[in-house]
């Protein structure tokens, strides 16, 4: 199976699968002199864990991250880190009822035909459970971002059809994980929450979009015309498991402006260059502006629901299905974690890409 890997410079493999013996994230290219901050790699890990919700997965996992190489009493030394996490409440046997059959809208029937298996314990490396190795990754480059002061900061703007009003403008983002389902709004919140609960009595499953903003960012980041900081963000995203779209700035609401209202008037603020609106989203060119960067990205509604579905299985005979395993009703609120992460090394990339871009940014 080939392309396990993601980055450039500071650049992650991921191994393992969902009801195998562990997750683990093989990190290439994390500078010497760096102080592993395993609480904030832990505390990361836990913001992915199911919440005591009824609309959440039953699977208890400790999800504690072991670091195995590439440290010397806390100290990276510039070899590969490597860094597990074992999974203790595996139970591949729940899935044996439905193991030769294709779950409608699961990866069952595309990981066949590539590689001619079909896995009998969940979804292997399709599953949600992988994440967990991109989250230890981007929380290490998270940490060192926080060093040069860039923020990254997701939450949930919309669970089905119950939607946040407010712009990130509008609300605390740092009451984000005061909130169970991170939608740092009460009142959509509990609307939210109603919305799972009902859905959960039904068997079925929703989706939802997770907004995420880059404060801090410096200009200048991004390489076009290939490497356009923009398609490195959507190209992570995209690449997270039920992730279905991305946009950023103004998006897809965007097109239908005149430029006279899409256009950001450029001024000057402090000695630096701003601008009066942000529809841009912080990056233009490919090449960020300095202002926030800002971006949505929606998933698809979980695969797994207890209502029975028709599919056919690899002897091409019809049929009807249930999956009746641990799953959550609506995955977006674990997800908040994922997608900063993977902003997270996107910016980092592109910060150290950025060294090679002129004579006296190298020395």
């Amino acid at each position: 199976m080939a392309s396990n890997f993601f980055g450039s410079i500071f650049r992650f493999s991921t191994f393992g699968e969902s009801h195998g013996k562990l997750i683990g994230v093989l990190i290439d290219g994390c500078p010497a002199g760096y102080k592993l901050n395993l609480e904030f790699i832990q505390h990361q890990l836990n913001r992915r864990k199911p919440s005591s919700s009824q609309s959440s997965t039953a699977r208890k996992e400790d999800d504690i991250a072991e670091v195995l190489s590439g440290v010397h009493q806390g100290i990276s030394t510039g070899a590969p880190l490597c860094i597990v996490v074992q999974n203790k409440d595996a139970r591949p046997v729940e899935y044996e009822s439905i193991r030769t059959s294709f779950r409608p809208s699961h990866a069952d029937y595309t990981y066949y035909k590539k590689y001619g298996t079909l896995l009998s314990s969940g979804a292997g490396r399709a599953s949600a459970r992988e994440t967990l190795a991109r989250v230890i990754a981007g929380a290490i480059a998270q940490d060192i971002l926080q060093q040069a002061k860039i923020s990254i900061q997701a939450y949930v703007s919309s669970i089905g059809k119950v939607k946040l009003r407010l712009g990130y403008h509008q609300i605390d983002l740092n009451q984000v994980d005061q909130y169970e389902l991170k939608c740092p709004h009460k009142d959509t919140h509990e609307r939210m929450l109603e919305h799972l609960e009902d859905l959960k009595k039904l068997g079925d499953s929703t989706g939802g979009i997770i907004t995420c903003i880059i404060k801090n960012c410096p200009a200048g980041l991004g390489e076009p015309i290939y490497s356009k900081l923009d398609a490195e963000l959507a190209y992570a995203m995209m690449g997270i498991n039920a992730v279905h779209g991305f946009e950023y700035g103004s998006g897809f609401a965007g097109s239908a402006l005149k430029g006279s209202e899409n256009n950001d008037a450029y001024v000057v603020r402090d000695n630096e260059v701003s601008t009066t609106s942000n529809n841009a989203g912080g990056i233009l060119g490919g090449i960020s502006t300095g202002m926030d960067i800002y971006f949505n990205v929606a998933f698809k509604p979980v695969s797994s629901i207890a209502i029975r579905q028709e599919t056919v299985n690899v002897q091409l005979e019809q049929s009807e299905i249930s999956v009746n395993g641990r799953h959550d009703v609506c995955v977006v609120p674990r997800a908040v974690p994922v997608v900063e992460s993977m902003a997270a090394v996107v910016i980092l990339n592109a910060m150290l890409q950025n060294k090679s871009s002129r004579v006296d940014t190298i020395f």
